[in-house]
């Protein structure tokens, strides 16, 4: 193989949303965890997923910041399988304690 050639292909590229890469998908019955959900990437993430049936578990340090971005993306999806648990991926201990619960 060349090695200017591209190791992976997709359909998707820079300008892909997450709703372009959940289109056509059941999530239903899947749970999802996404880190960083309360801003950004990742509550747009964790919208995508919900928005096709996942329940989706917005992992974040700061968990008012969470319980807001869930109430928003409860709203625009419909879905009210949006849960919230604090999370800080610095700490061992709290990682261990959020994988026990």
């Amino acid at each position: 193989m060349p090695a200017n050639s591209p190791l992976i292909t997709t359909r998707f590229d820079a300008t892909s949303t997450a709703d372009d890469v959940v289109a056509g998908v059941d999530l239903s019955g899947v749970r999802a965890v996404v880190t960083g959900a309360s801003s950004g990437i990742g509550v747009e993430t964790a919208r995508s997923l919900a928005r096709v049936g996942a329940e989706v578990t917005l992992a974040v340090r700061n968990t008012g910041n969470g319980h807001r971005a869930a109430g928003d993306i409860a709203k625009s999806t419909g879905r009210d399988g949006v849960h919230v648990a604090a999370l800080d991926l610095s700490d061992r201990a709290a990682v261990a304690g959020f994988v026990q619960s």
